[in-house]
């Protein structure tokens, strides 16, 4: 990948992040997008240089916080999180751009989402680049119509690129987005992607703006289904004591976090991704038989496609 294919590559993401923005705001019909612009310069840190956009809408009419957010990062040399699986590329320079978000809505029962698309390059004498990303979704009250949407439009993204595609990055998102200490997932899963750059530049970009724009195509229809739905304060209980799962996650496992705190990154920015209320409770244990007891049913990985016909 040279800088041309990098540039463009950037110039997308940025797209996205505006396009992601205006079909949640339209959804949200409140708030629109607070964004704070944000530059650092020449630090003795791994990070040289950095910018980005980060675009939030808090206290919405749907969405209680939604942040989208567009980064570019260079550094002189990689952050322990970039090389812990790569230790020949240790002591390299890198630049990296990308698009993350995470939607924390009001209603529990419309499911928190998680999206990510990446580029990550070296600027050694042997460069080496690679894409990476994916979505996720974590609903606090799964319905099974819900997910297999989310399942089927992920599907749909994958499969002109091979009919293995969905199968492997599903299996790979499960596997990802697990709390090993919880003995679960945290949530119903997606696709999830790393390294991709063996089908070559141009396919691996056209995956990567496939799934980019998949994203709101899967979620947005589950939103408008479920964001008027009667709760109370029981729902909204669990759902904030479930938010714990999500904090526990970004904090211990999630690679983004690790990397933008190694590589100098805005740390608000980076943690933007936390709830803005949550609850955690001592060996809480939802009451048997109860609505809440049967989310965990479903916080395993399950081939979702084949069991929810």
């Amino acid at each position: 990948m040279n800088s041309e294919q990098f540039n463009r590559v950037n110039q997308w993401l940025q797209t996205l992040q505006d396009d992601i923005c205006q079909q949640l705001a339209e959804v949200d019909g409140k708030k629109n997008f607070h964004e704070d612009a944000w530059q650092r310069q020449g630090e003795e840190t791994a990070m040289s240089a950095g910018g980005g956009k980060t675009r939030v809408l808090a206290n919405g009419g749907v969405f209680e916080q939604a942040g989208v957010n567009y980064s570019r990062v260079s550094g002189t040399r990689m952050p322990p999180s970039a090389t812990a699986a790569r230790p020949q590329l240790a002591g390299q320079g890198f630049e990296a751009a990308g698009v993350s978000l995470v939607i924390h809505p009001h209603n529990p029962y419309v499911p928190t989402s998680h999206a990510n698309v990446r580029v990550f390059r070296t600027t050694g004498d042997d460069p080496v680049w690679w894409f990476g990303g994916g979505f996720d979704l974590t609903p606090y009250y799964p319905f099974d119509h819900d997910i297999r949407h989310w399942h089927e439009t992920a599907k749909a993204a994958c499969d002109p690129f091979g009919k293995d595609v969905y199968p492997r990055f599903k299996a790979w998102c499960d596997d990802y987005f697990y709390l090993k200490h919880r003995g679960e997932t945290r949530g119903v899963g997606g696709v999830f992607f790393d390294d991709l750059n063996d089908w070559g530049f141009e396919t691996s970009f056209a995956f990567l703006q496939a799934i980019g724009q998949a994203y709101c195509k899967a979620y947005i229809p589950i939103v408008k289904k479920r964001q008027h739905t009667p709760f109370g304060e029981t729902q909204r209980f669990w759902q904030k004591y479930r938010r714990g799962r999500y904090v526990e996650f970004n904090l211990v496992y999630d690679r983004g976090t690790l990397f933008g705190l190694q590589s100098g990154g805005r740390t608000e920015s980076i943690l933007m991704s936390l709830p803005p209320e949550v609850s955690f409770r001592y060996n809480y244990q939802p009451a048997p038989d109860s609505e809440e007891a049967r989310l965990a049913e479903y916080l395993r990985p399950r081939d979702w496609l084949q069991e929810l016909q």
